[in-house]
């Protein structure tokens, strides 16, 4: 017959195995060196296609980057711009009938975050050249914060969050 002590260290035992078999690991999946250098290439070759096609194709390119999902959300200047992939798609032809063009520039100052094999966290400023349906240009330098996921064999931005600096107070 087990006594107290051999049923506490039976209970833990048992306790121990069921969670490490049963629990999910909350822990972010590691990530090798080599792996983390894949992704942050990966990352920055995909920014530069990011670039690359908006400033080609204007913005309806942004359809192209954006992640599809209920999951992707785009805020601009602490606002919400499109709360879900869904929303981008809907958006993006109304954008375009605003700004003809895009000239968009990366900073050379980009940061990757690797935070799995197909998830990162990047940062970087910005400037673009928008020209509206009047041939309007306007200028806009800011910085640029965003997630990308590695999912349908590319990269996609899973948000964006867009933002230009406040304005000194005048003194």
């Amino acid at each position: 017959m087990l006594r107290w002590p051999g049923l506490l260290l039976l209970a833990a035992l048992i306790l121990a195995v069921w969670h490490e078999n049963f629990m999910v690991d909350a822990r972010p999946q590691s990530v090798t060196q080599s792996r983390a250098a894949a992704v942050e290439d990966g990352v920055h070759g995909f920014m530069v296609d990011v670039a690359h096609g908006v400033t080609a194709d204007g913005p309806i390119a942004w359809s192209r980057f954006f992640e599809n999902s209920p999951a992707f959300f785009m805020a601009v200047n602490g606002k919400m711009a499109f709360p879900s992939g869904a929303a981008a798609i809907a958006g993006i032809p109304n954008v375009a009938k605003i700004y003809k063009h895009i000239d968009l520039q990366w900073g050379d100052d980009l940061r990757v975050d690797v935070l799995t094999p197909a998830l990162a966290g990047l940062a970087t400023t910005y400037h673009e050249t928008l020209t509206d349906a009047a041939d309007h240009r306007i200028d806009a330098d800011g910085f640029f914060t965003g997630i990308a996921e590695y999912r349908e064999n590319r990269w996609q931005f899973r948000n964006a969050h867009w933002s230009q600096p406040v304005p000194s107070a005048p003194q």
